[in-house]
């Protein structure tokens, strides 16, 4: 409504997390740092709490974007309504750990199998549980469990439990005493202070596009910062509201005023959805029953038309059609997979995988890969880490009502959404908010180690593949000496400051996630990009 009127390309203050728009504050880069230490001296049990909106799922995010997949395997867990059963199934499935068995005691053999073949290989494996103030008393019995794998040096999983502050007060309790004394790495997220506050709503309005026609007065910043305390969800609502009340007074000046008024109308909002829910709270259900008893039909459109503001059935509508859903759910998970590698595949005009190939095993994505000459990257994070490497990438989704995986190939994107194959009830783009509501965040690129660089490169390492490493960093512009041919302090800087460039971890080691964009980032190498298609 006001977009045109502010200047926006989008609307800067949605309350659905997007990736472009992700700020990391003071905080959440100290619990960032928090999380990073665990993971890196392998202390087995990590906790992030924080309130409601203040940004833990942000924290989890970025981490898992600026793990390199070569050394980590990731998972995350976001459903806390299981059995310890289904937590492990669950768990096993996100690692693509064959278990063919209901048995608690088998899936966590199979699991124990897993761990210790990757830490023979060198990976660290990290699992994120989310909304851990959720999960019942059994389920943290069966994850101080699964804790419990591990060798005589070291553990072999780090278990990261995100949730709410209600979280510390379970752990408080006398029969979670095992497990509170195992979390040696705790972190409770604070709402941002007044600066982190303003720099996050500046942020927010240039990622949307604002040319600095929209602007906050100083007062009008401190009304919101008292309303939100800080908090990002209930910022994004107050700016939202303060946008609109500008708009409607045909200002783009926002004052104090403004502000407030947009404060006022959301309080407002809120109390009086509250009483309406109340007064009709009782008829609803005597209507409902009477709708169920007489089988009375209504489509689900009208049905949310007659129950939600209009604002609701808009958002609905966005989602991913049933019958959409439905033509993923036809073609089996194997098939599904084959296909999507299939796709991957012809852009970098190698052989497709004959329909006799079965992609059920973990490994054989991999295999097929390598098959191919090339590489296959494991991909855990966000949409915006993710189109930052700037391959087309094969992307799992986890749909209600269809059992196993699918998958869907990210080609580019056009008009501000994404370009997918297949289409999906005949849409062949996805708006962000759609794509995100159904990935698990994990994803599959492959791409190709033009020089055969692919190896543990740190400190010290001699050879004429240090050369060639040096020669593309000179060619990206931050390796500045003479090729030694020496991993040196100066290729090791070198390394740091391209990763910083292309916004990575800055370890200082060559994986497969630097070499992708170093090769991506430089003329010579035919290097299969994301296809953008302006506005």
């Amino acid at each position: 409504m006001y977009l045109d009127f502010h200047g926006f390309r989008e609307k800067p203050f949605n309350l659905t997390p997007d990736p472009r728009f992700v700020f990391l504050s003071k905080t959440h880069k100290e619990a960032f740092a928090h999380l990073l230490y665990g993971i890196n001296n392998r202390t087995g049990f990590i906790a992030l709490t924080g309130e409601v909106g203040s940004g833990k799922t942000t924290v989890l995010r970025a981490l898992l974007s600026q793990l390199d997949t070569d050394r980590h395997r990731t998972a995350l867990i976001f459903n806390p309504y299981l059995s310890p059963t289904e937590l492990i199934q669950n768990i096993n499935r996100e690692f693509g750990v064959q278990a063919h068995t209901s048995n608690n005691s088998s899936l966590l053999d199979a699991l124990n199998l897993f761990l210790l073949k990757q830490n023979a290989e060198g990976r660290t494996v990290v699992l994120v549980i989310d909304e851990a103030q959720d999960l019942q008393a059994p389920v943290l019995e069966q994850i101080r469990l699964i804790s419990n794998l591990e060798t005589d040096r070291e553990k072999l999983i780090q278990i990261i439990l995100s949730g709410q502050p209600e979280f510390l007060k379970i752990l408080e309790k006398n029969e979670m005493r095992q497990l509170s004394q195992r979390i040696t790495v705790r972190y409770h997220l604070m709402p941002m202070d007044f600066q982190d506050s303003v720099d996050y709503i500046h942020h927010r309005v240039e990622v949307a596009g604002g040319k600095g026609g929209v602007l906050f007065s100083r007062r009008a910043l401190k009304l919101i910062y008292k309303y939100s305390r800080g908090l990002p969800r209930l910022i994004n609502a107050a700016c939202d509201r303060a946008l609109l009340a500008a708009y409607a007074k045909n200002t783009a000046k926002i004052n104090s005023r403004i502000a407030a008024t947009g404060i006022k109308d959301i309080r407002r909002s809120s109390a009086s959805h509250t009483s309406i829910r109340r007064l009709i709270l009782i008829p609803t259900l005597v209507m409902l029953a009477v709708l169920m008893a007489g089988g009375i039909y209504f489509k689900w459109r009208n049905f949310l038309e007659w129950f939600y503001p209009p604002q609701k059935v808009e958002e609905a509508s966005q989602e991913l059609s049933h019958s959409g859903v439905a033509e993923l759910g036809k073609v089996p998970e194997e098939e599904n997979a084959r296909r999507a590698f299939n796709t991957l595949a012809g852009f970098w005009n190698v052989p497709p995988l004959p329909e006799s190939t079965n992609l059920s095993q973990a490994n054989g994505m991999d295999r097929a890969a390598l098959d191919r000459e090339l590489h296959l990257y494991r991909f855990s994070g966000n949409l915006g880490a993710l189109l930052r490497l700037n391959y087309p990438a094969m992307l799992e989704l986890t749909i209600p009502g269809i059992q196993g995986k699918r998958f869907v190939c990210l080609m580019g994107i056009e008009n501000g959404h994404l370009l997918i194959d297949p289409p999906i009830g005949g849409r062949k783009t996805l708006s962000f908010k759609d794509l995100e509501s159904h990935w698990s965040g994990q994803g599959f690129l492959l791409w190709k180690d033009s020089l055969n660089l692919l190896r543990r490169l740190s400190s010290g390492s001699k050879g004429g593949h240090i050369k060639r490493l040096q020669d593309l960093l000179r060619e990206a512009g931050t390796y500045r000496r003479l090729l030694t041919g020496v991993y040196d302090e100066e290729t090791v800087l070198a390394v740091k400051e391209f990763q910083s460039s292309m916004g990575i971890e800055e370890d200082g080691i060559v994986g497969g996630q630097t070499l992708m964009l170093l090769y991506g980032s430089l003329q010579r190498f035919e290097v299969p990009k994301l296809t953008v298609r302006p506005k």
